[in-house]
């Protein structure tokens, strides 16, 4: 194991347990000690005994951050994603090439057990895969019923009414199962416990109770949530940046369009991030009400992870348990509709209704940043990190600002746990990962050195070198911008440094170029394996 790891396992005789848990749509902003207003006790206390990254990434999506987050790699590199201009193979979300393996297959050699539960959403199984035990809530159109939910591969009753059952607690019931029967089975032996939460993903759907705690606190509207929340993060020390600008003409496309959203949804239905002063009462109102239910999904989640965590502290476990927080992308601007559709009728947050957000909370929820998931700019792809693990890192409250991927955690439980990847597999050579350990983090900021992190969804790209940033929205000009100086990237520099964006354009097509032919590289699979659906979120 290397010199500088925490090897917590060489004090203690056992190898640390890992507790790895992602939120889904979660705005950077969202959590208390990030600067949120909702109320977030159990992740606060995690970070005030650990580390928060102010400058942690994801892809900008579900699928291809949870596949990055278990591998280790770019998504596209491994088919989980696709590229786009001149590199277009014919994998692209599809089926993970052999040697793409993910974290618990190389824990399994140390001794680990591994269990999951909550979105799976990466290609094959989780049974197939490594984990031993699964819930799986991937197949989900509402938070009040398990229909085509899974436990070890078997289907889960629905249940009869739906306030027998709800998907954030059933997801933390399941873990503490999971947890409990290795305690009483494996008691020497370490665990890595994947939980990923569905919250606060849409449909707006929250427990009644948790809803009444947040009764008009939103009724100030995204524009002062959004000066409110910047303030406390300048005073925490997370940001100091100015606040982004809306971008009102931006949504996803495959949104309702405004006439379809009044109509089905409810005529105070709004489709654009304007602001806030421009809404009449009653939009006022109706908007202030779906805020309302995601702060109470997020509070809901934050309630359901405290209770994972006592069950750690009951069974003595915590001490050397690495804990991980952070959200697969940023806060979603989608208001869709699926399922059994939506009941304008049905109470706000209930199980006949389907709202999601919107673009003027997801700006809120991504303060203070641009843009929201699925894009490339800072509020697709910021995450919140928090980081614990009282046995193998001395630092209390303390603030990382080196910039980091998913990408990362990979390569980072490797090195403290001394577990190792395989030179090959199938007969096909394992490529080196492409994060970063961020151990030396651990000890002191700024300790962790690399040379790019690259993005490329849904026709949104960027690139990052150091401080610098390329980032263009589909076919649209680059833009390029100073993250040391404009992390709410409100100034364009690109006509101020031309040379710089020829300089970044030319790196982020050669790490297209290579991830590329990473992705064609298990010729022996290609085309024999029907990939997946594409899953849209």
């Amino acid at each position: 194991m290397p010199a500088t790891s925490f090897a917590a396992d060489e004090a203690k005789g056992t190898k640390p347990n890992i507790l790895l848990i992602v939120a889904d749509d979660l705005g950077y902003s969202d959590l208390g000690c990030y600067g949120g207003e909702i109320q977030t006790p159990n992740l606060d206390r995690v970070a005030a005994n650990g580390l928060r990254f102010t400058q942690f990434y994801n892809t900008s999506r579900c699928w291809s951050s949870r596949a990055s987050l278990l591998s280790g790699y770019y998504a596209q590199s491994i088919r989980r994603d696709v590229l786009t201009g001149d590199f277009k193979p014919k994998a692209g979300n599809g089926n993970r090439p052999r040697w793409a393996q993910l974290l618990p297959v190389y824990l399994r050699p140390l001794g680990y057990h591994s269990y999951y539960s909550g979105k799976w959403h990466i290609d094959g199984e989780a049974l197939q895969n490594g984990f031993e035990r699964s819930y799986d809530s991937t197949s989900m159109n509402g938070f009040f019923h398990a229909a085509g939910h899974m436990s070890d591969g078997k289907i889960v009753p629905p249940g009869s009414k739906d306030d027998e059952y709800y998907a954030t607690t059933a997801t933390a019931d399941f873990a503490i199962r999971h947890l409990t029967d290795h305690a009483a089975r494996f008691p020497d032996r370490p665990f890595f416990q994947y939980l990923a939460f569905n919250a606060p993903h849409f449909p707006l759907h929250a427990l009644p109770a948790d809803i009444a705690v947040y009764k008009d606190r939103y009724k100030s509207g995204w524009d002062s949530i959004r000066k409110e929340r910047l303030e406390r993060m300048k005073k925490i020390g997370t940001l100091n940046c100015d606040l982004s600008p809306l971008d009102p003409e931006i949504i996803p496309r495959w949104n309702l369009k405004e006439a379809e959203l009044k109509k089905r949804i409810s005529p105070f239905e709004v489709g654009h991030a304007v602001p806030w002063d421009s809404l009449n009462p009653d939009q006022k109102q109706f908007q202030a009400s779906k805020m309302e239910v995601h702060a109470a999904m997020v509070h809901r989640m934050d309630l359901e992870i405290g209770r994972v965590l006592d069950h750690l502290k009951s069974t003595g476990a915590m001490e050397n348990t690495i804990v991980i927080f952070l959200s697969d992308n940023g806060a979603s601007a989608e208001e869709i509709i699926r399922g059994k559709g939506h009941d304008p009728a049905a109470p706000m947050g209930s199980a006949k209704s389907y709202l999601g957000m919107g673009p003027g909370w997801s700006s809120a929820s991504n303060t203070p940043f641009r843009l929201h998931k699925s894009w490339t700019h800072e509020g697709g792809i910021s995450t919140p990190l928090v980081v614990s693990w009282p046995a193998g890192i001395k630092a209390r409250n303390e603030l990382r600002s080196n910039p980091g991927h998913l990408i990362d955690i990979v390569p980072t439980l490797l090195e403290v746990t001394g577990a190792k990847q395989p030179d090959e597999v199938a007969g096909l050579k394992v490529p080196p990962i492409h994060g970063t350990s961020l151990v030396p983090d651990f000890t002191k900021d700024g300790s962790v050195k690399r040379e790019f992190l690259w993005w490329n969804h849904d026709g949104h790209r960027a690139i990052r070198m150091g401080d610098w940033k390329l980032v263009a929205n589909g076919k649209s000009p680059w833009e390029l911008y100073d993250m040391g100086q404009d992390r709410s990237e409100t100034r364009n520099l690109a006509e101020d440094h031309p040379e710089k964006v020829v300089e970044l354009e030319k790196a982020w097509m050669k790490h297209a170029a290579e991830f590329n032919a990473l992705a064609l590289q298990d010729p022996a699979e290609k085309g024999k394996r029907k990939a997946r659906r594409k899953e849209e979120n």
